[in-house]
């Protein structure tokens, strides 16, 4: 199962990306920028949490 931050890196980089192709649309840098910015924010929390599941799912599997 996904933790909290796998499923908030993964929200957060849908809302980069809504803010991005906002950006793109309007022609607005600024806001294109942020989401992208947002979008990679966001990817690394999502591996930041498959990194404790690893961790975790190692821990268990060796029953530390």
């Amino acid at each position: 199962m996904a933790n909290e931050d796998t499923i908030k890196g993964q929200m957060k980089q849908a809302e980069g990306k809504a803010q991005d192709v906002a950006g793109t649309v309007t022609d607005d840098h600024e806001t294109e920028a942020s989401g992208k910015l947002k979008q990679a924010e966001g990817k690394v929390q999502e591996t930041f949490g498959k990194a404790k599941d690893a961790v975790k799912d190692t821990l268990d599997k060796h029953d530390v």
